[in-house]
């Protein structure tokens, strides 16, 4: 069985768990019980539980709810806006290329998290606004790609016969162009899901992510910073999905990418 496909069925699998949570999960993940704080993982609480006795399983599961949403819809965010700056730079070319690409130039210098550190400090974003900041900080790579297939593949003779019969600027872009670049964006795009798992764990783990009492593997990580040395399976298992996550979408993205001609 090839990287890639461990990589989609280990996906999912957690997307299965997330969906299925309130079935699987033996408790809520914020039910407090006092009498069962900092317990280490045991037959009544599979990955222990938290100083205020919460199921960390539990809140494993509900966190891989918010952490999975906030990679996928912000890489849909980021693959969009992507797919609509680079395709049009790749099919204008000359003024609006140049114009187009040097900014995606300058938002690529500037640092990725810091710069979405002091956003979501200024603006205490929702998981909406989180998904619509990472997805914004995220579109770069996808423009770039984007541009250089439609450079090469506007030159192409079915582009021209397109051409001879009528079809309009619209029509040649969404219909010929875009559809075969679509393996190569698809594999920023497949990226762009693990860099923004990423990107929300470690803005919750800074304390500017999504907020407590919701949880996300990244706040959990965040919350779990005072007791690492004596509790330290509060971090170690979202460290674990968030690991595995990653690493799972690697596998897919590096398999398309090895599949391009």
């Amino acid at each position: 069985m090839t990287g890639g496909r461990v990589g989609v069925l280990v996906l999912a699998f957690l997307v299965a768990l997330a969906a299925t949570a309130p079935f699987v999960a033996r408790y809520q993940p914020k039910r407090l019980d006092l009498d069962s704080r900092h317990e280490a993982a045991s037959r009544e609480h599979w990955f222990g539980t938290d100083e205020l006795g919460r199921d960390v399983f539990a809140r494993v599961l509900y966190g891989a709810r918010i952490s999975l949403a906030v990679g996928l819809l912000s890489a849909a965010v980021a693959g969009a806006s992507g797919l609509t700056i680079g395709g049009a730079a790749g099919y204008a070319g000359g003024a609006l290329d140049g114009v187009l690409m040097r900014m995606t130039d300058a938002v690529i210098a500037v640092p990725r998290l810091p710069l979405l550190m002091i956003a979501a400090a200024v603006l205490r974003p929702s998981v909406a606004l989180l998904v619509l900041l990472i997805g914004l900080a995220s579109w770069m790579e996808t423009a770039r790609v984007t541009r250089g297939e439609c450079l090469s593949l506007r030159a192409r003779e079915f582009v021209d016969a397109a051409r001879a019969v009528g079809a309009g600027h619209i029509r040649l872009l969404t219909k010929h162009l875009l559809p075969n670049a679509a393996p190569a964006i698809a594999v920023t795009v497949t990226l762009a899901v693990g860099r923004a798992i990423l990107l929300e764990s470690a803005l919750s783990f800074f304390g500017v992510g999504v907020r407590p009492p919701q949880a996300s593997w990244g706040n959990m990580l965040y919350q779990a910073q005072a007791t690492l040395g004596t509790e330290p399976w509060l971090a170690l298992f979202p460290g674990l999905f968030i690991f595995v996550t990653a690493l799972s979408v690697n596998l897919v993205g590096d398999t398309l990418a090895a599949r391009q001609p």
